[in-house]
């Protein structure tokens, strides 16, 4: 019962603590470049959500790109008429009017009044509500109470009233399905906060409710057997649907935190179904490709990359490809054009054509709130896995060959080698005078010498084993496996097994 105020004096300190650490990143970025050689249509990826989460992208846009500071300043005004925010528009409109050169934007002194009684009028009936509600002690309009609060408390950027609201209301949750209904609450809450650290949390308490449900349903229905079956298909469809958006926090979570692994084998295991109601919301799925495939590169091997993307290897056939059913990622990976022409440029070794690419859309990638923070770590990532994958055929290669496929100064991609030999990534040496890399002598001969005896070691250990256990048994030293009741009905809890007695 006291959980609920330590998590949210937790919440508004991780938020003002993530906040900070936001600008002070912003500051010291060099601003954004908008051009033809990275282009940014503004009107068209804004129009992929809606809310809150508009606001906040465009706010985002507008403090890491001076170039379209003024237009989503003032896209942004015009959102937040439509919300109960009056704070954040005055904010937003002294952030616009700041600006050199940008059009002088009045407020709406009469809205701004209108919607601070609005809302304080909401707010005392609701606060009403919840002290008749708890004087009747009924646990089902409590936590219905608390919950409105919660829902009202974030619609005006209360996030952490909000989240106080959507945890006090699990201590009158009667239900599984209530104590879900809670944790997706919050979870929605903590991905527009972008607060990583509480988002685990959650995610395992909706899956503890998740499987509670079955349970709880089918106890009062046991004479019900046909319409429990009829209606079981239904519940597991709701039940994936969850899952997905379970994942899908998840996955965010760990991108959050710079773990990308975890989040490409989350993001790329995400569906279409069950996530439609958090697209524009909190996430478009052009989102999901970029994170999804961003990670990938990054981490995965090309084997596992091609196998989970669908994709068929370079020079193989594509027929069986074409039969088997897509994976689900496939729906994401067609969202967004350049996202595909990236996989396939990786896929096929266009490692040029990669780099190419992921400078020609590294403005889209930085303007992305979640992705902001993480763009330049996974870019470096990509570009040296490339570089791995490319040496790995040869015994040795000219740097200035390899320069060319990559498209870089053969000077910086010197300096790129070197960086990844001193990492272990390349088993090679640098020969400066010459400008070629060579891959280490490994003689083979030994190398097979060692793995056999590596082998053998293994194997006499495995022998050992196994004759110690046929002596035990031989000697009857072992314990039998127990059972539930003996021979006479009773229980053998309490009973000594006869064949643990050493002679």
């Amino acid at each position: 019962m006291v959980a609920s105020d330590p998590m949210a004096t937790d919440s508004i300190a991780e938020g003002s603590q993530e906040a900070g650490w936001r600008s002070q990143a912003r500051k010291s970025r060099d601003p954004v470049i908008v051009d033809d050689a990275h282009p940014f249509d503004l009107d068209a990826y804004i129009s992929s959500y809606t809310g809150r989460t508009a606001v906040a992208r465009l706010l985002h846009i507008a403090n890491v790109c001076p170039s379209l500071a003024q237009p989503a300043y003032a896209r942004a005004v015009r959102l937040l008429r439509e919300s109960r925010e009056p704070n954040t528009y005055l904010n937003t409109i002294a952030q616009h009017n700041s600006l050199s050169g940008a059009d002088h934007i009045e407020p709406d002194k009469k809205w701004v009044d209108d919607i601070h009684n609005q809302n304080l009028s909401d707010k005392n009936k609701l606060e009403v509500e919840l002290k008749a509600y708890s004087s009747n002690m009924i646990k089902e309009s409590i936590r219905m109470a608390h919950r409105d609060l919660g829902d009202f408390y974030r619609m005006t950027s209360d996030n952490s009233n909000a989240l106080k609201h959507y945890t006090k209301s699990r201590e009158f949750c009667t239900t599984s399905q209530h104590v879900l209904e809670m944790c997706l609450s919050v979870l929605e809450l903590l991905v527009e906060q972008q607060n990583y650290s509480h988002i685990s949390t959650y995610i395992f308490k909706a899956e503890a409710a998740l499987d509670a449900i079955p349970a709880q349903q089918a106890a009062p229905q046991g004479a019900a057997t046909t319409a429990t079956q009829s209606q079981a298909p239904k519940k597991s469809a709701e039940r994936e649907k969850v899952q997905t958006k379970l994942d899908f926090c998840s996955a965010l979570a760990a991108l959050g935190v710079s773990n990308y692994e975890k989040a490409a084998t989350g993001f790329l295991k995400l569906g279409y179904k069950g996530l439609e109601d958090w697209f524009g919301k909190l996430v478009a799925p052009s989102d999901i490709a970029a994170y999804g495939v961003l990670c990938a590169l990054a981490t995965l091997p090309r084997s596992a990359l091609v196998s989970r993307l669908g994709l068929s290897q370079p020079g193989s056939s594509k027929g069986s490809s074409a039969t088997s059913e897509p994976p689900p990622f496939a729906y994401y990976l067609e969202q967004e054009q350049y996202v595909r022409e990236l996989v396939d440029a990786y896929v096929n070794s266009k490692f040029k054509t990669v780099l190419e690419l992921l400078d020609r859309f590294s403005s889209r990638h930085i303007l992305d709130i979640n992705l902001s923070p993480h763009v330049q770590e996974l870019t470096t990532m990509i570009r040296d896995r490339a570089i791995v994958l490319y040496f790995q055929p040869f015994a040795s290669i000219r740097l200035d060959r390899m320069a060319l496929a990559f498209g870089l100064p053969a000077d910086q991609l010197e300096k790129m080698v070197v960086a990844l030999i001193q990492a272990g990534q390349i088993k090679g040496r640098v020969d400066s005078q010459n400008k070629i890399l060579r891959a280490k002598d490994l003689d083979q001969r030994v190398a097979m010498f060692t793995r056999a005896e590596k082998v053998g070691k293994a194997i006499q250990s495995s022998n050992h084993k196994l004759l110690l256990r046929i002596r035990l048994m031989q000697n009857d030293l072992q314990v039998p496996k127990p059972s539930l009741k003996d021979n006479k009905g009773s229980s053998l809890l309490g009973a000594v097994p006869t064949q643990m007695v050493l002679e």
